[in-house]
Formats: C-alpha cells, sequence, structure tokens
C-alpha cells in the first residue's frame, strides 16, 4: 500500500490540530487550527484516492516503477505552484494599491490594508519567491551534480510542508495572528513548522551536493547553498519568541527596543540580500547560459562576486536605521558597506550582461533571453540605487517615503520577477517534454506588459516619494511646516491610482503565463507567425 505512511502521518498532523482547536486558550489560536485541521484533512483525502485497497494488489506486490535518472516531478509541482502564488500575490497587491487609493475598499476586520499588506509581500516574496528558488535550486543542482536529488522522498515533504507553511502564514495574515514586527513574522508554531521545512531542505540540497559524480560544484550552487543556510540562521534568531502557552497564539519575542530593530533590519535586509539577491543569482547564472546557449563570460569573476557580496551583504542592515536610536556607529557601518556592495552587485551584473558576448542578436528575436536580460538590468538599476539611498543625506529626505516603495519593487518585480518568468519559460517545455511553449508570442506581450507595468510603478513612486521626502521638510519664514501629514497624504492619490494601474499590467502579462503555460502542460501548440525582427526558416531550393 504506496502513500500508507504520509497518510497516517497527514491523518495524525490533522488529529493534533482538531485537538488543538478543542483545547484552545484564546479564538485566534483555534480558528488557526481549524485551518490547519481542514487542510490536512484535505491532504488525507486526497492520499487516500491514490491508494489501492483491492484483494488482487493486496497479495503480490507490484514492481517499483522504473526510475529516472533525475527527480523531476517535485519540480513540476514547484513551477506550477510558483505560477499559482504568483498570480495570488500580485492580484493581492492590486487590491492593496486600490485600498490605499479608494480607503472605501479597506473591509474589517479580515480585508483591510494592514492585513493584505504583509500578505501581498509574503505571497510575492515567500510563496511565489520561495517556490521559484526551490523548484529551480532541485533542477539545477541536478543537472550540475550529475546526481539525482538525495533523500528520496524528502524532497516532496519540502514542497508539501512549504505550501502549509504558506497556507498557515496566509491564514495567519487575514486572522490577525503575527508578532506585530516590521515584516509582521507569522507566530511561533508556523515558525517552527517552517523551521523543520527548511532543514529538510538544507539536507536535500546538500546531500545531493555531497553524492554528485561532477568534481566541480557549479557557482549557482554556491549561491543556493548560501541563500538555505543565511536564511536558516536569520529565520531562527529573528523569530526568537517565547509562546505564552502551549494552546495559545501569543509569544514574545527574545529582544526588546532597540536591539529588537537592530535584529529586525539584520533580518529584513539579508532576507533581500540572501533571499531575493543571492538565490536568484544562482538562476541568473544557470538559466542565462542555458537559453542563449553560451558559457558564463567570466567564471572567475562569478566566484570574486560570490564571496564579495555574502561578505558585505551581512552587514548592511543598519543603513535602515539612520536618525533612529541606533548608535551612530552603527549606523555608519552599515551605510558604509552598503556602498561598498555596488561593487560586487554590479560585477555580477556585468557578468551576466557580457555571457550574451557573441550572441547579442538573441535579444531581437528570443523573448525569454530579452526578459533575463532586462531582470539583469534592473539587478544593476536597483542595486545601484539601494547604496544611493543608504547614504545618510539622500536617506533624510527618502526615509518612510513611497520612494523606498518605487525602489524595493523596481527590484522585486524587475529583478526578481523576470528572472523567474524566463526560468518558468525555459523549464515548462522541458519538464513536460514539449517541443516548444504554447506561444512564443505570448512571451513576447508577457515582456512588454511586465516591464511597462514595473516602469509606470517604480516611476510614479520616485516622483511620489520624492514630493512626500520635500514637502515634510517645507518651513516657514517662522520655523513652522507648510504642509501638514494629512495634506501630504493627499497629493498622494494620483500617484496611488498610477501605481495601481502600473500592478494591473503586470498582474495581466502573469495572467499571460499562467494561460501559455497551463497550454503547454497540455500539450497545444499555437500556429503564429514569427516575432518581429526574428529570421524566418529557410527552405530548401526547389
Amino acid at each position: 500500500m504506496k502513500y500508507t505512511f504520509e497518510m497516517i502521518l497527514l491523518g495524525v498532523g490533522a488529529f493534533l490540530a482538531l485537538v488543538g482547536a478543542g483545547f484552545a486558550q484564546d479564538r485566534h489560536f483555534e480558528a488557526h487550527m481549524w485551518v490547519l485541521f481542514f487542510t490536512l484533512l484535505a491532504g488525507t483525502i486526497l492520499l487516500m484516492r491514490r491508494i489501492e485497497f483491492s484483494p488482487a494488489s493486496a497479495g503480490r506486490a507490484s514492481p517499483p516503477p522504473p526510475q529516472s535518472e533525475y527527480f523531476d516531478e517535485v519540480v513540476k509541482y514547484g513551477v506550477i505552484a510558483t505560477v499559482f502564488w504568483g498570480v495570488v500575490g500580485f492580484l493581492v497587491g492590486v487590491v492593496v494599491a486600490l485600498q490605499l487609493a479608494f480607503p472605501d475598499l479597506n473591509i474589517e476586520p479580515w480585508f483591510n490594508f494592514g492585513r493584505m499588506r504583509p500578505l501581498h509581500t509574503s505571497a510575492v516574496i515567500f510563496a511565489f519567491g520561495g517556490n521559484a528558488l526551490i523548484a529551480t535550486s532541485f533542477y539545477i543542482v541536478q543537472r550540475t551534480s550529475r546526481a539525482r536529488l538525495f533523500g528520496g522522498n524528502l524532497g516532496w515533504f519540502v514542497f508539501w510542508g512549504y505550501q502549509l507553511f504558506i497556507i498557515m502564514a496566509a491564514t495567519g495574515y487575514l486572522l490577525g495572528i503575527t508578532q506585530s514586527k516590521e515584516y509582521a513574522e507569522p507566530e511561533w508554531y508556523v515558525d517552527l513548522w517552517l523551521t523543520i521545512v527548511w532543514v529538510a531542505y538544507l539536507a536535500v540540497f546538500l546531500g545531493t551536493l555531497l553524492t554528485r559524480k561532477e568534481p566541480h560544484i557549479y557557482v549557482a550552487n554556491w549561491f543556493y547553498l548560501a541563500f538555505i543556510v543565511t536564511i536558516a540562521m536569520l529565520h531562527i534568531v529573528n523569530n526568537l519568541a517565547v509562546p505564552v502557552s502551549f494552546l495559545g497564539s501569543k509569544s514574545y519575542s527574545a529582544f526588546a527596543g532597540v536591539q529588537d530593530a537592530l535584529t529586525q533590519w539584520w533580518y529584513g535586509h539579508n532576507a533581500v540580500g540572501f533571499f531575493l539577491t543571492a538565490g536568484f543569482l544562482g538562476m541568473m547564472y544557470y538559466f542565462i547560459p542555458k537559453q542563449a546557449n553560451r558559457p558564463v563570460y567570466s567564471y572567475r569573476l562569478s566566484i570574486i562576486h560570490f564571496w564579495s557580496l555574502i561578505f558585505m551583504y551581512i552587514w548592511a542592515g543598519p543603513h535602515h536605521l539612520h536618525y533612529t536610536a541606533l548608535p551612530d556607529w552603527a549606523q555608519t557601518l552599515g551605510m558604509v558597506f552598503s556602498v561598498m556592495l555596488w561593487m560586487p552587485s554590479w560585477g555580477g551584473m556585468i557578468n551576466g550582461l557580457m555571457t550574451l558576448s557573441g550572441a547579442w542578436d538573441k535579444i531581437r528575436t528570443d523573448p525569454i533571453i530579452r526578459m533575463m536580460v532586462m531582470a539583469v538590468a534592473f539587478y544593476g538599476m536597483a542595486t545601484f540605487e539601494g547604496p544611493m539611498m543608504s547614504i545618510k543625506t539622500v536617506n533624510s529626505l527618502s526615509h518612510y517615503t513611497d520612494w523606498t516603495i518605487g525602489h524595493v519593487h523596481s527590484g522585486a518585480l524587475g529583478w526578481n520577477g523576470l528572472i523567474t518568468f524566463g526560468a518558468i519559460y525555459y523549464l515548462v517545455p522541458k519538464l513536460w517534454n514539449r517541443e516548444r511553449l504554447y506561444s512564443v508570442r505570448m512571451v513576447n506581450w508577457h515582456f512588454w506588459l511586465a516591464t511597462l507595468g514595473i516602469v509606470v510603478y517604480a516611476a510614479v513612486m520616485w516622483v511620489a516619494g520624492i514630493q512626500q521626502g520635500l514637502m515634510w521638510r517645507e518651513y516657514d519664514d517662522q520655523g513652522f511646516l507648510v504642509y501638514s501629514f494629512a495634506e501630504s497624504v493627499a497629493a498622494m492619490v494620483p500617484y496611488y491610482v498610477l501605481r495601481a494601474l502600473g500592478g494591473a499590467l503586470f498582474l495581466a502579462g502573469a495572467l499571460l503565463m499562467a494561460f501559455n503555460v497551463t497550454m503547454t502542460i497540455l500539450g497545444r501548440v499555437r500556429d503564429e507567425a514569427p516575432i518581429f525582427g526574428a529570421t524566418p526558416a529557410l527552405k530548401a531550393a526547389e
């Protein structure tokens, strides 16, 4: 009986969740346990449908199916989850943008801005980005190690365990069950579950590297491994908390005051540095050479890029706390390391772009390459803007304004979004053994919708942020503020409407991708003319 152990495990989990709901010491914990119960119950039922109970199958064990060279089933599920959570995250982002422009769209208590905003950021970063990193890392480490994924079904535990974390975190945000920090982290029991899943992820990835048949560890795996190890460290330290009770949702952080603020931004900025930068650089170093069919421009530069980036990034967090109670030397230290980060970041950008040496014509004819190159360009722009904004004089104008929001989204949507889209378009035909994507022209449309959406969004937020900063520091002849805070908020309404428009364009591109990927998986192929600029296929002379 296949899946028996997994079914028992899910059943026991559902029973414990039911007990937790029955003996809960607060209504939030009770509600969350009911969410967990129904999620695990649904998983148990789905597994039961895949188990054979017929007498004929009970007497004899069927031979195991032939094992392929690589464990790609979990990668397939990861790609589908990436597309699904991406659409969900972008949709919530558009709703949140509209809530700021039109406050009547705030629906109490579950769907107000305060609960929807962390749902959006976590859905895009951890659900969309996290699934993309897990799926691509499992794909890449097998190919570059020439070894099957380590741990057998442990890869499935990582995937489904991570989906359970996403569901518990997302419902926790809407129910108001968080630690009330800057990033509104889930409560202690969800954090513990993620720790278990992440340790399993490290075991699978590291085990595959240790059992590799290829003597060399390709540079993409260095970046993935740094991402996995550092995120584990950040998550454990930042979420150190003491639960009030075993059957309650409330806990108290191990840190307080300025120590808590410093720990929070050590976590926050390095989540950007290792989750949104190092992991996706691993993606860049594999998929751009593959799609362009060119070697990495400089392997030596990639190693320098890796070591300088991971050494410097870990010190840059205090630049988020300029002009606060944090000691001035710590603020300056964060600023100095942030400015130094500009050099290795641009070294990586140059390495990615110059990989196309001898293949620049593909930017005209291949929309997937175009998407990847645009991603690297946004990476370069974001890693220039970030160090600049860490300088105290610039930060005094930009901090707490929508300039920061524009900076974050130009990096997250432009760099993380576009490189992930390119990776998905590369992977889907190969994983499902299709000759090509359903529609290459749709990829082209997706590129332009996404790029236009990012440009509108970021440019509007840059202007809005600078206007905010100038309004807040405008004094009259007698030393009084010229504008009230309410006036500065009212001045933002047109910008917020345009931001929602930019987000809607980006969402439209993601929906187009979801349709394209679905039709490709189903084996459909669309007849279409070549993209403008593409060279038509040559025919034999008659």
